[in-house]
């Protein structure tokens, strides 16, 4: 179906007129042409006795690109040293050298997250009520299980989730550094956790 034309009335006619005469162009926009586009002159060719040597030479492909391995995020040990220091730099120094014997310590081992998050909860406040500061917590470093899923999984919940319950109420505000325990206390199965002073 074609439209039918219709022509403007005179009235119509007139106030057109005066939209054109009020009507302000718009900034013009530079339209690129291809063939405004700039000559570019070729690239000078070598001499005749530098295309005869360039002719001989056979590039060696490049080597591919090994993938790398995604790395998501970084190790909970890498995580816990770029904490800066909240505590006496000598005392630790004892500590990170195993030379600081803990006050008191708790073993997680075989609890449920939920059973260890409570006895963590009332193992630290006692301690800290009690005026403790250098408390250890052994959380084992997780079972080996094999990861064959598209979705890497973290080995050891609670070596996980024990940092975080330090750093939340009602813990956070008795803390005062959380960092891997020495060989000799347990190494990455363990934390020592350096309480605030009672007040």
């Amino acid at each position: 179906m074609s439209r039918k034309r219709r022509d403007l009335s005179p009235e119509d006619r007139e106030i057109w007129g005066r939209v054109v005469q009020t009507a302000r162009p718009l900034k013009s926009v530079p339209v690129f042409r291809p063939e405004d586009a700039p000559k570019t002159e070729a690239a000078p060719q070598p001499p005749a006795r530098q295309r005869a040597k360039l002719s001989g030479l056979v590039l060696k492909p490049q080597p591919a690109a090994t993938p790398r391995a995604h790395d998501l995020a970084h190790s909970l040990s890498e995580a816990l040293a770029r904490v800066p220091v909240q505590m006496d730099k000598r005392q630790f120094q004892r500590m990170s050298r195993g030379k600081l014997e803990p006050d008191a310590r708790i073993d997680l081992h075989g609890m449920t997250l939920a059973q260890a998050h409570g006895a963590l909860n009332g193992f630290i406040l006692r301690a800290h009520a009690a005026g403790l500061r250098l408390v250890l917590v052994i959380t084992g470093k997780g079972k080996t299980t094999a990861d064959d899923g598209p979705i890497p999984r973290r080995q050891g919940a609670l070596k996980h989730d024990v940092p975080q319950w330090l750093r939340m109420a009602p813990l956070g505000p008795v803390v005062l550094e959380i960092r891997e325990a020495h060989l000799r206390h347990g190494g990455a199965g363990a934390y020592y956790v350096y309480l605030r002073r009672a007040r």
